[in-house]
């Protein structure tokens, strides 16, 4: 779960979100921990306090964001995971040490000043651009502000940009250092190579058994069994706690007619339409049909397709242009219209199948109604069970008692890692319960476990009943596993062998093409390569070999795949005319320089934190975000 978290957290929009959380602050250090001081307390700069409230709220809101990028909640171990703790922080504590300074230099902004900066703020206009108190409001409750909050946060924030302006506004990219950039970004190379594959090394026959145990006590810890374990748990959900036999058929019945529209089918029409660019366009059409042309010979003549014409099966609620909708349903089955005026276009209609209007009858939805009603009574009482539930577990009882006295299945899933697999290597059958896998490998036997959400309205509990601890394989356990380990390592080694012989060849004035003749290889060319792009055969690694020297530069990389091996030789280099007008450079001066003020504002910072001194309530954190273990 967590490499999955890692993993999207590299993507560009995370390390953007990231970054914005930093603020481009440089990393802050702490001097202490919070002693004597008041636990409501988060960390102080200096003189000045950073209260846990504002660090709950700064951290939750960039917990929800990161989330909303991942498309699911995040637990507080996964935000601790990736930092987002610390990165809250680490704002927080910036922007104390920016206040701090602008307090001390008497940095201020004044009332009338400050009311425009607020009026003119972009996301509290409203119709017409002007300033509309009802979203100001609205936004204060989505954030969980009060007015009066909102007034000095955002003073605090006009004061720490005048400082910010000051230290760094003007500043902008020398050329010099702009120009080495422009170049580095946008050198395209060319090179010839040979593609050194698995084919060119030939099968690779098992090792014989002295190998293979030797390879095996070499690397026996890489086939260690991790840690197992065995639970069982309680679900309570409304598809378990439904009772469809207590749903009474004139229950069922008076359902079906409450909602008589939702299994009523109006008449629908498969429709093919044909627009024109001009309403004379369409009258020629519909006179050729007047005079005998059928609609498909019509769309042969234009050259159109089935799916350049269909509108597929439609209603008449289905058309928005009320023109159209009237002429496809005044035809008859197969009948085509005349030149229609749409509100877009000009169109021929045709009607190639008619659907009359139906009802399903009561017989043969009446399972789905009765399923539906015993759901819906099952979520209005699920939340009292839960209450009951969770008083017989408070009371000590068990979870096979409470599956007895609710009525509940217990259920026992096989063995399984930390990673949801099996002994076998297959994916186990569990809940799915966000923290379930994690909540077991964190807990152990004879612990009581807290409830866990399951899907919208359902929850479940859960205990650990065995744990098998990790230990070591033999080889019989693990030999086909053992022997294509060896294999890849031995395919890798054969490959760097074969491509490094390549390579001095190369190097000894052996043109590639005579080498691709030798030994049946193909030369393969790649052109207009740069830096961060990325061309088939050859991914991050083996361009940065492209361009590590001159043209005539000859060296062996790896495949994007990392499969195969690369003997390359640079043949061309065009490095492009320096434009500062153009407008791929003036992105780029303008990403350098405010690079360049938010690394110097970042000094800044870190020199008035670390001559401020910083303490921080590490425990009242942990606590606060859901991770203190004691």
């Amino acid at each position: 779960m967590l490499d999955a978290l890692r993993k999207g957290a590299g993507t560009w929009v995370a390390k953007l979100f990231i970054a914005l959380l930093i603020m481009s602050f440089a990393v802050w250090g702490i001097s202490g921990f919070l002693t004597n001081i008041s636990q409501n307390i988060a960390a102080k700069v200096g003189d000045t306090e950073i209260a846990l409230v504002d660090f709950d709220r700064t951290y939750r809101q960039d917990l929800n964001r990161l989330g909303q990028q991942f498309g699911r909640p995040l637990t507080a171990e996964e935000g601790a995971a990736l930092g987002l703790p610390q990165q809250a922080l680490g704002k927080l504590i910036a922007e104390a040490a920016m206040n701090d300074t602008a307090r001390e230099l008497q940095l201020g902004v004044s009332n009338e000043r400050l009311a425009a900066i607020i009026q003119s703020d972009p996301a509290l206009q409203g119709a017409g651009g002007r300033y509309d108190r009802n979203r100001l409001q609205q936004l204060l409750r989505n954030n969980g502000y009060r007015e009066d909050e909102y007034v000095v946060q955002r003073r605090k924030i006009a004061e720490r940009s005048q400082l910010a302006e000051g230290l760094a506004g003007s500043m902008s990219v020398p050329t010099a250092y702009l120009r080495a950039m422009d170049v580095y970004q946008r050198e395209t190379r060319s090179a010839d190579y040979l593609l050194v594959d698995a084919a060119f090394v030939g099968e690779i026959e098992d090792p014989a058994d002295d190998i293979l145990n030797a390879f095996f006590e070499q690397k026996k810890a890489d086939f260690r069994a991790p840690e197992f374990r065995e639970i069982k748990y309680v679900a309570l959900t409304p598809d378990t706690l439904a009772r469809p036999d207590d749903v009474t058929e004139e229950d069922a019945r008076a359902e079906y007619d409450r909602r008589s529209d939702d299994y009523f089918e109006p008449e629908r029409r498969k429709i093919r339409q044909m627009s024109f660019p001009s309403k004379e366009a369409a009258e020629e059409a519909a006179t050729e049909l007047q005079n005998g042309k059928t609609f498909d010979e019509l769309m042969k003549d234009r050259e159109l397709s089935a799916n350049d014409v269909s509108l597929g099966v439609m209603s008449r609620a289905d058309f928005l242009d009320d023109a159209l909708g009237d002429a496809a349903f005044s035809l008859e089955e197969g009948a085509t219209s005349g030149a229609v005026e749409g509100r877009f276009s000009t169109a021929i209609l045709n009607v190639q199948e008619i659907l009359p209007e139906s009802t399903k009858p009561f017989e043969e939805v009446r399972d789905e109604i009765v399923q539906e009603l015993a759901k819906d009574q099952a979520e209005r009482e699920i939340l009292d069970m839960l209450d009951e539930i969770e008083d017989a577990r408070a009371g000590g009882a068990l979870l096979d008692e409470v599956g007895s006295r609710f009525s509940l299945t217990v259920t026992a899933p096989e063995a399984f890692d930390n990673t949801g697999q099996s002994m076998a290597g297959s994916s186990v059958d569990l809940p799915d319960s966000q923290g379930l896998v994690a909540g077991a490998f964190a807990s152990d036997i004879g612990i009581e476990n807290d409830v866990l959400q399951l899907g919208d309205r359902g929850f479940l509990w859960y205990d650990v009943t065995k744990v098998i601890p990790e230990r070591d394989r033999s080889l019989d356990e693990v030999r086909e596993d053992v022997v294509a380990a060896w294999k890849a390592e031995e395919l890798s080694r054969r490959l760097d062998e074969r491509a490094a012989e390549l390579l001095e060849k190369a190097q000894n004035g052996t043109p590639l093409a005579s080498l691709a003749a030798e030994y049946g290889l193909e030369v393969k060319s790649v052109e207009n390569l740069t830096r961060n792009t990325p061309s088939d055969d050859f991914g991050r690694e083996a361009i940065a070999t492209t361009f590590s020297g001159p043209v005539g530069t000859s060296a062996v990389t790896v495949s994007a795949d990392g499969e195969a091996r690369i003997v390359l030789s640079v043949t061309g280099t065009e490095i492009p005319e320096f434009d500062r007008s153009s407008a791929e450079v003036a992105a780029l001066e303008t990403q350098m320089s405010r690079q360049m003020r938010d690394s110097l504002l970042g000094q800044f910072i870190t020199d008035r934190e670390n001559k401020a001194g910083i303490e921080v309530n590490e425990a009242g954190i942990a606590q606060l975000i859901g991770l203190d273990r004691n």
